[in-house]
């Protein structure tokens, strides 16, 4: 009996441990990606670049478009950028994230919020519900995603056609 006490209290040293070690890398992760995202609100794109690791996988939010790397990622945000000013990001909750194949928090860490915008070309005003997650690998942002209603947005961009009015009835 006393063995499988000292075994039970060591695995709850060791899973202690381990999770604090998470727990510390989340924290980390999470301060990197809120500065990230910071930078995408005052618009320097370069800065941002320096976040971002060369062999990097990211899940675009356009409909069938396949995973992007680097070259995807910065184009999309220079994009954003040339096309909307007065970016602004208010954070739901941060989250812990996991290993996909264990289950197991790993110091990832993804966020539920909202993206606020003016279209620089029509002067709409964007209001985006999304989520986005990161994985890190030599402390710049490796893997992850952006999923919101793109298309849903852009369409709301679409200039509204004039109405024409009936000239039979005059």
């Amino acid at each position: 009996m006393r063995k499988l006490t000292l075994l039970l209290l060591f695995i709850a040293f060791v899973y202690g441990c381990n999770s604090n070690d998470h727990q510390t890398e989340f924290k980390k992760n999470t301060d990197m990606a809120k500065s990230y995202f910071k930078l995408h609100e005052v618009e320097d794109a370069e800065a941002m670049f320096e976040y971002l690791h060369p062999d990097m996988e990211w899940h675009m939010p356009g409909y069938g478009t396949p995973l992007g790397g680097i070259d995807e990622v910065k184009a999309a945000l220079l994009g954003y950028q040339d096309n909307f000013e007065d970016l602004s990001f208010t954070a739901e909750y941060w989250l812990p994230g996991v290993n996909s194949d264990t289950g197991i928090p790993d110091g990832s860490t993804r966020v539920y919020g909202n993206w606020k915008a003016t279209h620089t070309a029509s002067g709409k005003k964007v209001d985006l519900t999304s989520y986005h997650s990161f994985e890190f690998k030599d402390g710049k942002i490796f893997k992850g995603g952006d999923w919101f209603d793109l298309g849903g947005m852009m369409n709301s961009l679409i200039p509204e056609a004039p109405v024409e009015k009936d000239t039979d009835s005059e």
